[in-house]
């Protein structure tokens, strides 16, 4: 009998210390089966990543430690908290280098059914204030927008009013939509445009519909086609009918057409980011649409920008020409907020122009920025002349604090500028 226990014991000696692994200890196991990697960066995808400085701070001290997926979870728990996204989820991909990797956050955002936007409220030393701002209600891949606009700053005109539209985010594909607008404006004219303009180019309302499509042909190259059918209110009292209150109307109906394209390498939370914007575009009022004018308006803009640490460059270019018989706020304006900045559009030319080219550049050091503008405006029959404008100022992002001079000789009369614009 001794013999059989002391058998038993020599036995269960080697298997005591042993057991199956429970869930938990499984779970850890595979907690560390990527621990022997080094985090080379982490990157943000999917939406809106500015996140704020603490937090972003946090994420950046992962970088060159080695991977720890409890602690790369917590982070994703926080971005998600912080910035209310619906969801983060942790995608790891290879590195550049043997043994490591990179961590990219996928963000989700929640939707959002309701969003207030001001896309301008700007003050001009001698234009005075202007402001266009919007309200959208989202249901599902619908949107419908409504704002209000007083504008004095890039046509010809002051014109005040109202905005709404529908659109429409999905036709069938995520590649398409379309959109319905409606506009409905009074305008104002300078003193020196009414003393220039014939009697009959002076109209008192706008209305605009347009019914207009988008389609993104390649991720960074979009196509938005469709008609502008405008209605013009001209003064009878400006036609010399006396003591009469009524208005004629004109339209100016168009075939619209612009082809755009967007590329952005890096990001804000990149040492170095760059930015292209391009857009060419096409109006031509033409009589299969029974329209009163009959024009073709070409328009085409580049802008590249650098930004690298806080050092930012950025440089801008212009070209356009109207052929036919276009309204006011068809021709083209220099001397505003974004444009030949410092010289008055009313010193330039108060009618506006059928052809123009503008260049800008501009270097920004934190928020500290100047810039040098230089562009020409003239009609076919008229001499074309070339001017200059320098500036300094401050710039956060879409708000800005500016003094503009024109460059002549005998007088120095700057423009100063302040507000939000986009």
């Amino acid at each position: 009998m001794k013999m059989l226990w002391c058998l038993a014991l020599l036995l269960a000696v080697p298997l005591s210390g042993c057991k199956l692994p429970d869930d938990d200890e499984k779970s850890s196991q595979d907690l560390n089966v990527n621990s022997r990697y080094t985090i080379e960066s982490v990157r943000f995808t999917g939406g809106n990543s500015t996140i704020s400085s603490p937090l972003r701070l946090e994420v950046d001290k992962i970088v060159g430690t080695k991977y720890d997926l409890l602690a790369i979870e917590d982070l994703a728990d926080r971005i998600k908290s912080e910035m209310h996204f619906a969801d983060v989820k942790i995608n790891v991909t290879r590195g550049t280098t043997p043994d490591y990797v990179i961590v990219n956050f996928e963000v989700k955002e929640q939707p959002q059914n309701f969003d207030l936007n001001v896309a301008k409220f700007l003050y001009d030393s001698k234009e005075g204030w202007n402001g266009d701002g919007s309200a959208t209600v989202k249901y599902h891949d619908n949107a419908f927008t409504f704002g209000l606009v007083s504008d004095n700053d890039t046509q010809v005109e002051r014109y005040a009013g109202i905005r709404a539209k529908f659109e429409r985010r999905n036709v069938g594909t995520g590649r398409l939509k379309v959109g319905f607008e409606f506009d409905s404006y009074h305008a104002q004219f300078n003193g020196a445009t009414l003393d220039q303009a014939p009697s009959d180019e002076i109209y008192r309302t706008r209305q605009v519909f347009t019914p207009e499509a988008t389609l993104e042909i390649l991720p960074p190259l979009d196509w938005s086609f469709g008609v502008s059918f405008d209605r013009l209110g001209v003064p009878l009292s400006s036609l010399g009918v006396s003591g009469v209150a009524a208005a004629k109307t004109e339209s100016s109906n168009a075939v619209v057409n612009t082809l755009r394209y967007h590329q952005r390498w890096g990001s804000a939370h990149d040492r170095q980011e760059q930015e292209m914007n391009a857009s060419y575009s096409v109006r031509a009022g033409t009589g299969l649409l029974d329209t009163d004018r009959t024009f073709t308006r070409h328009f085409m803009r580049a802008l590249y920008r650098l930004r690298h640490g806080r050092h930012t460059v950025r440089a801008e270019f212009q070209a356009g020409r109207i052929t036919g018989d276009a309204p006011l706020y068809e021709r083209f304006v220099l001397g505003d907020s974004e444009t030949l900045r410092g010289w008055n559009r009313f010193d330039l030319d108060p009618l506006g122009a059928s052809h123009v080219v503008y260049g800008s550049v501009g270097y920004q050091y934190s928020v500290v920025q100047a810039f040098y503008d230089t562009g020409a405006i003239w009609d076919v029959n008229s001499q074309l002349r070339q001017r200059q404008s320098v500036g300094v100022g401050f710039k956060k992002e879409c708000f800005q604090l500016a003094v503009a001079f024109p460059v002549r000789s005998g007088r120095m009369d700057p423009i100063f500028y302040a507000g939000m614009s986009f």
